[in-house]
């Protein structure tokens, strides 16, 4: 069994406890479910943003605890204030020691969350839409195609935008229209190693209208430059700045080296 059986297993019994303790007529009820969403495709368009979606994770099954200190609410503000295009905040407690109240900490912001979690049901959708999400993740190796088309299209009826993440050219079959981007994970989730050259062979094969963003393994400015130049036009980076001792001075830092490069080339 994979890490990745292992986290799904585990989220189907979670997901049905919390779906038992609070009904989706309660998540409904969320002072944040009328509130409207903020665009992840605008911020990306946004030439005065990075295009980074910096994350916000405290620890993960392979790299164990990152950074079990700094707290959500001065990390996402501290991304925003820099210039990143969207944050996103792991909601899974067990694998990553997240929690939904670390998305409600966050959304005060004016760019949009990513509620980052393995979403295998469609109450989860609600429950990012009640704690103040303005995207979710849909994890192709989670889900059957006709449950990302289905899950999408529930997403855009509560106002949420879908990132599709996908990590081979096997899942090129999850791609629907009611998708509003494609990540390509560098991670493999069943054995965890990293390699860009997923991003920059995939790229190649997702539909040209489909905005692409290249996830995991980005460490260095240089690596964005040459991810923007095969045509992706958003980057979503995780343990780079959790991992410092202050992820908000480490991300304002990598932005101002970001920006030089790019003025440089």
């Amino acid at each position: 069994m994979t890490i990745l059986d292992t986290i799904v297993e585990q989220k189907i019994r979670e997901v049905a406890q919390r779906k038992a303790a609070t009904p989706i007529s309660v998540l409904e009820q969320s002072a944040y479910f009328s509130r409207p969403c903020i665009s992840l495709r605008a911020t990306l368009e946004n030439k005065n943003k990075t295009g980074i979606i910096a994350e916000y994770k405290r620890k993960s099954p392979s790299k164990g605890i990152i950074n079990a200190i700094s707290t959500v609410e001065e990390v996402t503000s501290a991304y925003a204030e820099h210039g990143a295009a969207a944050v996103s905040v792991l909601t899974d407690e067990l694998f990553f020691g997240g929690h939904l109240n670390d998305l409600s900490n966050a959304v005060q912001l004016t760019i949009p969350v990513l509620r980052k979690d393995f979403m295998i049901n469609d109450y989860q959708i609600y429950e990012a839409k009640a704690h103040g999400a303005s995207v979710i993740l849909l994890i192709a190796a989670c889900l059957t195609p006709g449950e990302v088309r289905r899950m999408a299209v529930l997403a855009h009826q509560l106002g949420l935008e879908v990132l599709l993440e996908i990590h081979g050219s096997d899942e090129l079959g999850h791609i629907y229209p009611e998708v509003d981007f494609v990540g390509v994970n560098n991670r493999n989730l069943k054995s965890f190693e990293v390699s860009l050259d997923h991003s920059l062979a995939l790229i190649k094969k997702i539909p040209k209208e489909m905005p692409a963003i290249a996830e995991s393994g980005i460490d260095h400015p240089d690596t964005i430059v040459t991810l923007q130049k095969a045509g992706f036009s958003g980057f979503l980076i995780g343990e780079r700045f959790m991992r410092e001792a202050s992820p908000g001075i480490a991300f304002a830092n990598f932005v101002k080296n970001l920006k030089e490069k790019q003025n440089a080339g």
